[in-house]
């Protein structure tokens, strides 16, 4: 994964605005979304990359999403599929242990 495919992807998800939907997850969702942006911009920002702490959270961020999104309308699951999407990406820049 490179950082210009993380750089395109991430323009891509920012050009779309936040989907409307009904969920008693919104809150977290949007935590979510909130959390994995923030890890982009501070993986796009670093010349190190993520650090093993901002790994697990990004980690949690996916296992999270598979459990909340499941029930969305296709318009908002096309948003948070890209989301992890971004996550899974970041995901496989980070050193294996």
């Amino acid at each position: 994964m490179t950082r210009q495919s993380i750089e395109t992807a991430w323009d891509q998800h920012r050009g779309n605005d936040w989907p409307q939907f009904t969920s008693s997850h919104q809150g977290h969702l949007m935590t979510l979304d909130t959390v994995i942006s923030g890890c982009v911009v501070y993986y796009l920002d670093t010349p190190e990359g993520l650090d093993r702490q901002r790994v697990a959270i990004v980690e949690d961020c996916v296992k999270d999403l598979d459990d909340l999104t499941g029930d969305l309308d296709d318009d908002s699951q096309a948003y948070f599929l890209r989301l992890r999407r971004l996550g899974e990406m970041l995901l496989a820049t980070a050193p294996q242990e």
